[in-house]
């Protein structure tokens, strides 16, 4: 199985949410086939979608048999029928025809791109967009300090981590996302090829700018920027330059995003039945 095909399932008080955190080799190579161990990548933008359904879901047990729920991440192509979709997208990289599903009850979609495609297979979609990582630094109580003290911090993508390393304000995209919340809302810069990166920096009111990543499609960053009422716009070719550029700032109402939250999912069957 390849690492792409692989995700994590987070039991929030009954319900299934699915993330990509697959475990990967702690030893590579011809040592790591004698001393097979293995560690989640734990990528701090995958796991943001258990902590916001964490603090979004009511207190209720979901009952049995409740379905599972797809909410941050590129993880379409994950979705089986009767899922239920808030806040997700598609993954540009991703053969079109790893997506299998033909039945999904979305609430919300990351942005019209991702509503496009899966309109263009017969799914209803409703009018709503975001990345629920817009929810998670105010859910969890962090906010951008009044004085920052780092100038500018550099958080790639995954792929793009090795070759970052090296720069002032490096932020490893494995850090513990409380951690990359609070550098991020210290920071009067983000310079970032990571998609919630920019998620997290456009929260938190950061000035953000994005660098071409090496190995993503650019299909995510603009559905997700289109998703806020935005254009893609300048992409820098490489750190240097994204200090000339900034992302046009959010301007974005979390109120439908967050009335679109399937809570029902929690609600017993009784319950929903007499509405």
């Amino acid at each position: 199985m390849t690492l792409t095909r692989r995700m994590t399932l987070t039991a929030v008080r009954g319900v299934e949410v699915f993330h990509w955190n697959p475990k990967r080799p702690v030893v590579r190579g011809r040592l790591g086939r004698l001393v097979p161990l293995r560690r989640p990548v734990g990528n701090f933008g995958d796991l943001l979608g258990p902590e916001v359904v964490d603090r979004l879901a009511p207190d209720s047990f979901a009952p049995p048999g409740s379905p599972r729920l797809l909410t941050v991440g590129s993880i379409l192509h994950f979705a089986a029928d009767s899922d239920v979709v808030w806040g997700s997208g598609v993954n540009g990289k991703v053969p079109t025809t790893d997506f299998r599903a033909n039945r999904l009850d979305v609430r919300a979609v990351r942005g019209p791109l991702t509503a496009e495609f899966l309109q263009a297979r017969g799914i209803e979609v409703p009018e709503i967009f975001g990345d629920p990582g817009l929810l998670a630094p105010a859910l969890l109580g962090v906010r951008r300090s009044e004085t920052p003290r780092i100038a500018v911090t550099h958080l790639p993508n995954l792929h793009d981590a090795p070759a970052w390393r090296r720069l002032p304000g490096f932020l490893s995209p494995t850090t513990d996302p409380r951690r990359v919340f609070e550098a991020i809302g210290q920071s009067r810069l983000v310079i970032s090829s990571s998609l919630h990166g920019l998620v997290i920096a456009d929260a938190l009111g950061v000035p953000v700018s994005l660098v071409r990543p090496t190995k993503e499609s650019l299909f995510k960053y603009q559905d997700y920027l289109e998703g806020t009422g935005r254009r893609l716009g300048h992409v820098s070719d490489d750190v240097s330059e994204a200090l000339r550029h900034r992302l046009e700032p959010l301007q974005w109402d979390s109120e439908p995003l967050v009335t679109a939250f399937p809570r029902d999912i929690w609600v017993p069957q009784p319950e929903r039945a007499r509405g």
